[in-house]
């Protein structure tokens, strides 16, 4: 008598990348291509390098490259992972310029398996000066990267039951899909923080970064992304407070005009100018409520 047979666990793996050249193939390479159950999707959003290139020339049969025309990470996810990928048993998220310490997609997959009530499992950084204290925090706070972390695969299936989106424009997608999971779609009131399970024995490494005058006009163009992360974050943690994900708009430009006049830049010298170009854009950017 043949013993019975249970099928393998679904994995769907999605690297998200916009102008990562550079770092893709280490990307990919660092992957467990070709293990039973494993699909790898690359989604190049936006580039104007040779991303989708590198992608297709890397990857093994197997391995598929979406190349979407229109930038943006958080509308990138909603299109591939809400619109167009199969039901899975679990989606890993990948960064296009992180690498994935060797094991670590699984220990995210077992983790989720082994706890039926987490909608989310988060890995760790594994270098860079701040290592420490970033992990000690996501220890502490059950926080998730959007480097690297996993979602169980009805979760995705009920966001898309419920309609729910990210905001199209949203900068920084991983504290939202954080409190997503945390209230399990709800608002608020509904917050847990062992939704979110952080896997210390997963991890990912990130490129150092190097001193240079391009490096430095990349780190001021970083700090008005974060300025503006943080302005939006307040518009999100309202909605999240109050009617919960279901109102998140299709574009959080469209609440700019509504709270600009409550923002001023912060005093603190670090965030002063960031905060204060991040206003102006979002000035410039303001879109009327839709009726």
């Amino acid at each position: 008598m043949n013993a019975p047979t249970h099928p393998v666990p679904t994995t769907c793996i999605v690297v998200l990348a916009h102008n990562e050249e550079r770092r893709i193939t280490a990307c990919l390479a660092s992957l467990p291509l070709g293990e039973p159950g494993v699909t790898v999707h690359v989604v190049v959003n936006g580039s104007s390098d040779r991303t989708a290139q590198y992608a297709r020339c890397f990857a093994p049969p197997g391995v598929q490259v979406h190349e979407y025309s229109e930038a943006g990470k958080a509308r990138s996810w909603n299109r591939f992972v809400l619109d167009e990928a199969a039901p899975a048993d679990t989606y890993v998220f990948v960064d296009g310029d992180a690498q994935v310490v060797p094991g670590s997609v699984a220990v995210l997959v077992e983790t989720l398996a082994a706890n039926p009530a987490a909608n989310a499992a988060s890995a760790m950084p594994s270098n860079g000066r701040g290592m420490v204290h970033y992990r000690e925090a996501m220890l502490r706070t059950h926080g998730l990267f959007g480097d690297l972390y996993a979602l169980r695969g009805s979760f995705v299936m009920r966001m898309r039951a419920a309609g729910i989106r990210l905001p199209d424009d949203l900068i920084g997608d991983d504290s939202l899909i954080g409190a997503l999971a945390k209230t399990d779609l709800g608002n608020e009131d509904d917050w847990r923080d062992a939704r979110v399970i952080p896997c210390p024995d997963a991890g990912f490494l990130c490129e150092p970064r190097v001193f240079s005058p391009g490096s430095l006009r990349d780190q001021f163009q970083r700090m008005v992304r974060y300025s503006l992360r943080h302005y939006q974050n307040l518009i999100v943690s309202q909605i999240m407070r109050g009617p919960g994900p279901a109102a998140l708009p299709e574009r959080l430009a469209t609440h700019y005009r509504e709270w600009l006049p409550r923002w001023s830049a912060r005093a603190h010298p670090l965030w002063w100018w960031a905060d204060r170009q991040a206003i102006r854009r979002m000035t410039l950017l303001a879109e009327p409520r839709a009726a």
